[in-house]
């Protein structure tokens, strides 16, 4: 059987990209990565939020091709259920893709106001009213999931779907310098000690590639 691909954009910027290669390292699953560069005209749009669909992450495997983010998520959970992405009552399941569904269609302030840039690092950023309405969901997301589960991620003791959905958040929360509360903070930082969050980190730092667009300086 030929080996999975995962097509992948920019890991510098590409937040789509990060919660479909988490998603799979997660899974366990068994898979190459295809890069796109950004300067293909298709990922740039993604990139820079002008593109009504996002095409990559794609993942290919058995001659099928999965994308979109959560259809990944659900395919490997087809496949590979023993891995864990979602959790194991129906109530937590329930509850999981409620979140994941809702920070893959919402958040669209903090998407444009606060770009994914693992790169950069912006103390003191000033964050707009409607970013921050986005941010405060957020946080309260994390902290209802943390009082139920007792952490260290969303649903308990091992990393799932709804921690690969919101792992790009944290990132940017560490870029723009939002103030996180103490539940918040230990929650970002476990995310941050994933082995699969460093090995991303490391290849972002890699990367040549640069998006002019969002490397602005605030």
């Amino acid at each position: 059987m030929a080996k999975a691909t995962l097509t992948i954009a920019s890991k510098n910027y590409g937040s789509w990209s990060l919660r479909g290669w988490l998603l799979c390292k997660m899974s366990g699953f068994d898979f190459e990565e295809k890069m796109v560069g950004s300067d293909d005209p298709s990922t740039r749009a993604e990139l820079l939020l002008l593109s009504p669909s996002f095409l990559v992450p794609c993942l290919t495997h058995d001659g099928i091709k999965v994308w979109d983010t959560l259809a990944i998520a659900e395919y490997l959970n087809e496949i590979l259920p023993e891995a864990g992405l979602l959790p194991e009552t129906r109530e937590a399941r329930a509850h999981c893709r409620s979140i994941s569904g809702e920070m893959h269609s919402g958040f669209t302030n903090l998407r444009s106001a606060l770009p994914m840039n693992l790169k950069a690092h912006h103390p003191g950023f000033k964050v707009w009213a409607g970013a921050q309405a986005d941010i405060d969901r957020i946080m309260s997301i994390w902290r209802e999931c943390l009082a139920k589960t007792k952490g260290p991620y969303l649903f308990g003791p091992s990393p799932c779907m709804a921690d690969a959905m919101f792992a790009p958040v944290v990132t940017r929360f560490l870029t723009y310098d939002v103030k996180l509360d103490s539940d918040c903070a230990s929650y970002a930082k476990a995310i941050m000690k994933l082995p699969a969050m460093g090995e991303w980190l490391d290849g972002a730092k890699a990367e040549p590639d640069e998006v002019v667009e969002l490397d602005v300086e605030f």
